[in-house]
């Protein structure tokens, strides 16, 4: 697979808004959770890690705000190399998309928009495209506020905000952290020898309850893990279980 050049990809990103959709620096931006499902073990993966950074660090669709989340599957680590980010529970998510969307099977690079549009994850214009109808869903707002990190835990007071118009049912309420970057020097498999490095690698990812979306509500949380040397960010979200859809997201750095 041909790997794009970075600076490309995101000129390539903008092309296919740029033309349809206005920049509006007044207007709020919608968040919008971007999932890539990928490995160290798949030699496709690495542009779909660098294009998930672009997006992350560029911003360059006009009207979305781009939250990002790496999960590190585990089925290619029997493979040759085990990926030191890796986690079975990834793969169990995954697969639920997999369910949901009715596709024959995991694969990766995946790219995982909202919950609502799955895609190969190295594919720009097609994330471009799938973010762009992202945009236009209703989103329950979420306050992340008085965050307090520390060896072992983080700990945060989470406001949502009640949409009555978001006829779901209970939605499921997540917390992830997740590193700001890692790197690894992969010794063997499909990418030996190769230096790697991803965004928003997922560390932790915990579900908190159900949450009733016709009415506002508050929780205290604590979640096991703290801040990497690189730095880390927290990710709160609400999705809806049997959809899969993402009925609201937020972050703050840590």
């Amino acid at each position: 697979m041909t790997k794009p050049n970075l600076f490309a990809v995101t000129l390539i990103l903008w092309a296919g808004v740029s033309t349809s959709v206005a920049a509006d620096t007044e207007a709020p931006k919608v968040p919008v959770l971007l999932e890539l499902f990928t490995s160290e073990g798949c030699s496709s993966c690495p542009p779909a890690d660098r294009l998930l950074e672009a997006l992350d660090q560029k911003q360059p669709i006009p009207g979305a705000d781009l939250i990002v989340l790496s999960e590190h599957v585990d089925y290619w680590d029997r493979l040759g190399w085990k990926d030191p980010f890796s986690s079975p529970q990834y793969t169990a998510r995954q697969q639920d998309y997999t369910n949901k969307f009715n596709l024959d099977g995991v694969y990766t690079p995946q790219l995982v928009i909202d919950g609502r549009f799955g895609l190969v994850g190295s594919d720009s214009r097609e994330a471009s495209a799938a973010i762009l109808r992202a945009v236009r869903e209703r989103k329950v707002p979420i306050e992340i506020s008085n965050v307090v990190s520390d060896r072992h835990q983080v700990s945060a007071h989470i406001e949502l905000h009640g949409d009555p118009s978001i006829k779901t049912g209970p939605a499921v309420l997540y917390l992830a952290i997740a590193d700001n970057r890692a790197e690894s020097q992969v010794v063997r498999g499909e990418n030996s020898g190769r230096s790697l490095a991803h965004v928003a690698v997922t560390r932790v990812l915990k579900q908190f309850g159900a949450v009733d979306l016709d009415t506002a509500s508050v929780r205290e949380v604590t979640l096991l893990g703290h801040a990497a040397a690189s730095g880390s960010r927290l990710i709160v979200f609400l999705q809806d279980p049997r959809s899969g859809h993402i009925l609201g997201v937020s972050v703050r750095k840590l």
